[in-house]
C-alpha cells in the first residue's frame, strides 16, 4: 500500500511538474502555445494516453539526466587524470632537475680531482728537472774537478819528467 501511494504522489508530482514545464517554456509565437495548451486541457481521451505521455516524459527526464550524470562523471575522470598526468609530470621533472644537479656535482668533484692529479704531475714534472739540472751540474762539476786533476797531474809529470804510472786506468807502465 506504501508503494502504491508513493507511485500516485510521484506521478502528482510529475503532473505538476509537466504543467510548469508547460507554462514556463517559452515558445516564439504565442497562439501556438495558447493552441497546444488548449488541445491538452480539451483532449483528454483518456488517462492511458496521459499515462503514456507522463511516462515517456519522465523516461526522457531520466535519460537527460543520466546523460548529465554520464558526462559530469567523465569530466571528473578526466580532470583527475589530467591531475594526475600534471603531478606525474611535474615529479619527473624534479627527479630529472635532482639528478642533473647530482651529476654535475660529481663533474665538478672530477674537475676538481683532474686539477688537483694534474698540479701534483707539474710538480713532481717540475721536482724532475730540478733533480735532472742539479745531477746535471754535479756531473759537468766532478768532469771539471776531473779536467783541472788530469791537467795538474800531466803538469806534475811534465815537471818531474815522468810518464804516469796508469794509462787509462788499466795499463801500468
Amino acid at each position: 500500500m506504501a508503494a502504491g501511494e508513493a507511485k500516485k504522489v510521484e506521478v502528482e508530482a510529475a503532473t505538476k511538474d509537466i504543467a510548469e514545464e508547460k507554462a514556463i517554456v517559452p515558445v516564439a509565437d504565442d497562439s501556438k502555445a495558447i493552441v497546444a495548451v488548449a488541445k491538452d486541457a480539451e483532449g483528454h481521451k483518456g488517462s492511458s494516453e496521459r499515462d503514456a505521455y507522463l511516462t515517456k516524459i519522465m523516461s526522457e527526464k531520466r535519460l537527460t539526466l543520466i546523460n548529465a550524470w554520464e558526462e559530469s562523471e567523465k569530466a571528473r575522470a578526466e580532470n583527475r587524470a589530467a591531475k594526475n598526468l600534471s603531478f606525474i609530470t611535474s615529479w619527473e621533472h624534479a627527479k630529472e632537475a635532482e639528478l642533473e644537479a647530482g651529476l654535475k656535482k660529481i663533474e665538478e668533484t672530477l674537475e676538481k680531482k683532474k686539477a688537483s692529479y694534474k698540479e701534483k704531475l707539474k710538480n713532481k714534472l717540475a721536482a724532475l728537472h730540478k733533480s735532472a739540472e742539479e745531477k746535471r751540474a754535479m756531473a759537468e762539476a766532478k768532469r771539471g774537478e776531473e779536467i783541472v786533476l788530469a791537467e795538474e797531474m800531466a803538469a806534475k809529470y811534465r815537471a818531474k819528467s815522468e810518464a804516469p804510472t796508469k794509462l787509462f786506468g788499466l795499463l801500468k807502465a
